[in-house]
């Protein structure tokens, strides 16, 4: 039997171009995925016999086209179809078709596609799950495990995806360049998100832990696609910088591990530096934006060697220009940590202060303030902030390091009692 993995990563590699081709010419979602999954089986049948062709992507353009157009006389028998020569031709249809995929007509097709997940209508949730099955092709058993839900609601919530997107009627005409801005400004968002719905699970071996991969593959494809553009650039690296902390950001319990307590031998070097190059490159733009401040920031905590060689005070300033770029009560929350190492927790904590309504339900919020109360001795409302995330937590393994903030609390209490003599009575 051949070996058929080079031949699934071809699948793979080619889906998006040829899914967003087959999508322009159609105008379907459904019956452009289902185009493509039929060329997938036509080149799994007759590649292995003949020989992969000289253009994977066309080909299975090609094929796809001609599918698609004999499923929609199968479906149209008794409608009449336009001519004959306006829908199909007897010609060997691959190099003409090779031609027509200059770098130009990619891009255009793939901005649409990404838009079409990313489309404003849809919930965030519909918008990644919708990326993950009709651009990276997962299954819907694959994406409901990684989503922690039953295989139904996935389909369901894919399905009404399509459903708003077919009513919203959505343009497939080549953006002009404001709406090709606005479009990647979109799909960066997305991708961003997708990373994150897998940065938080402690298994690196998780299906939900794997859409970390599939973000930074997307992105990387974006990157070929606009190779000067900074922020793309700056997504990228501060992705890599994330990921390459992977097998350091819990331990064998699951339990989170602070940046400051990681073990920095178990960093993945080479992620780092494609990631410090990527960044300089983009600097060399000069068109800050906000992933390209995230991801300096990022890399400041990768160049230390030691959590004490860390730059606080250059954070701070990145922190800094991130919020008058960005206003938002988190990017002040994280600029609070830097304010803390470099002028104590007090300052933090007046910093912080104004966050309390606006972050009242984050759990991150509620942690920081409570681990800045105990530095001061405020013990009484450092537990109060603790119980607070400890009820907000986003997970067991988050709810649990915060329990252990909580009981190191009461035990410094308890010691300062005794030290003090107020035991009670024995």
């Amino acid at each position: 039997m051949p070996d058929l993995g080079p031949m699934d990563a071809t699948l793979a590699a080619a889906r998006p171009q040829a899914v967003a081709a087959l999508l322009r010419h159609f105008r379907d979602l459904d019956l452009a995925e289902e185009a493509f999954q039929e060329a997938c089986l036509r080149a799994l049948r007759n590649w292995p016999k003949n020989g992969p062709p000289r253009d994977a992507t066309a080909w299975l353009i090609m094929v796809g086209r001609n599918a698609a157009i004999d499923a929609v006389r199968r479906r149209s028998k008794l409608t009449e179809l336009p001519p004959e020569d306006t829908i199909s031709d007897r010609e060997d249809a691959e190099p003409g078709l090779v031609d027509r995929l200059d770098q130009a007509d990619y891009r255009d097709d793939m901005l649409r596609l990404l838009f079409v997940c990313c489309h404003p209508d849809l919930p965030v949730a519909q918008q990644i799950a919708m990326a993950l099955r009709i651009v990276s092709g997962l299954s819907v058993k694959q994406i409901a495990r990684a989503f922690l839900v039953s295989e139904t609601a996935m389909e369901q919530r894919i399905g009404r995806a399509k459903a708003r997107i077919a009513r919203a009627g959505v343009s497939f005409e080549t953006p002009g360049p404001p709406e090709r801005a606005a479009r990647l400004a979109a799909v960066a968002a997305m991708i961003y998100l997708l990373f994150n719905e897998g940065y938080t699970d402690p298994d690196p071996r998780s299906e939900r832990s794997s859409l970390c991969g599939e973000a930074i593959r997307l992105a990387r494809l974006m990157l070929r696609m606009f190779p000067t553009d900074p922020e793309m650039m700056g997504l990228l690296a501060l992705m890599l910088l994330q990921h390459s902390r992977l097998l350091a950001r819990f331990d064998a319990l699951g339990m989170p591990i602070l940046l400051e307590e990681q073990d920095r031998l178990h960093w993945n070097g080479a992620l780092i530096a494609e990631a410090l190059a990527m960044i300089d490159k983009a600097i060399r733009h000069r068109r800050p934006g906000p992933y390209q401040i995230q991801a300096a920031i990022a890399a400041l905590h990768a160049r230390a060697q030691r959590p004490e060689d860390t730059d606080w005070a250059q954070i701070e300033q990145l922190y800094s220009a991130l919020e008058r770029r960005t206003p938002s009560p988190v990017v002040t929350l994280n600029r609070a940590v830097a304010v803390a190492k470099l002028h104590g927790p007090e300052a933090a904590l007046v910093l912080i202060a104004p966050l309390t309504e606006p972050l009242a339900s984050y759990f991150y919020f509620h942690g920081v303030r409570g681990a800045l109360l105990e530095q001061v001795g405020r013990f009484g409302e450092a537990r109060d902030a603790f119980g607070r995330a400890i009820a907000l937590a986003n997970t067991p393994a988050e709810a649990a390091h915060i329990r252990q903030n909580l009981d190191r609390l009461e035990r410094e209490v308890a010691a300062q009692k005794n030290s003090a003599g107020d035991v009670g009575p024995r």
